[in-house]
């Protein structure tokens, strides 16, 4: 039977890594975050406040496409990153930070909500809780420019929205990874410690939950 499995977390989480690792091992088609030209972005950083609600739009616009694609892919799937996550953690962060005004965010949320309801959920959310110090250290070896930059509070405080999403969300089961403590790149036993409970949880949607201060 074909199973949809997304993989969540924080920049520097480790998600597309460990979408390449389990593809391999459960033999599923992996789908990784698309690297799509935003047409607002330039605009989005000069006048954030202006332009935000246009360039989550767009980002949310894509985020629908694929899941319906993957929803429609007969071949089991294990995605990076999901357009819950667009709208309850990023989308979510601008509107707190002020980025994005109360009328831009409420029409957005009707929109977000409307989408879910027309796409059917994922079989599990896998997500990948890691630390500040953690996210930092693995955004520092991946040595990408553009990320160099990214500030602890603004990695806190996305840390804080995606603890509240998972702990709020209720449209599929989420297996919280505690990644400060399991090293699924370097540690095979972690790894398949990994793998066996996403399979006991795909199985029964019970398993062995990580307990989160792990």
């Amino acid at each position: 039977m074909k199973k949809y499995v997304v993989l969540a977390g924080n920049i520097g989480a480790g998600k597309s890594t460990l979408v390449r690792k389990l593809a391999d091992r459960l033999g599923f088609r992996p789908y990784y975050e698309p690297v799509t030209e935003n047409p607002y972005l330039k605009d989005f950083y000069s006048d954030m406040r202006r332009w935000a609600f246009h360039s989550q739009t767009f980002f949310l616009t894509h985020r629908v496409r694929t899941h319906h694609l993957l929803a429609e892919d007969p071949f089991s799937v294990v995605q990076d990153r999901s357009m819950y996550e667009d709208a309850e953690v990023f989308a979510r962060n601008l509107y707190e930070q002020q980025s994005m005004t109360k009328r831009d965010w409420e029409t957005y949320q009707e929109l977000y909500h409307t989408l879910i309801t027309m796409l059917p959920p994922p079989d599990l959310i896998v997500y990948l809780r890691a630390s500040v110090t953690t996210l930092k250290k693995r955004i520092a070896l991946r040595g990408r420019n553009f990320e160099a930059s990214i500030s602890d509070t603004y990695l806190q405080g996305l840390n804080r929205l995606y603890d509240r999403w998972t702990n709020d969300f209720t449209l599929a089961p989420i297996l919280i990874v505690p990644t400060d403590r399991l090293d699924f790149v370097e540690q095979n036993k972690d790894f398949e410690a990994i793998v066996k409970t996403i399979e006991q949880r795909l199985l029964d949607k019970q398993g062995i939950l990580f307990p989160v201060g792990m």
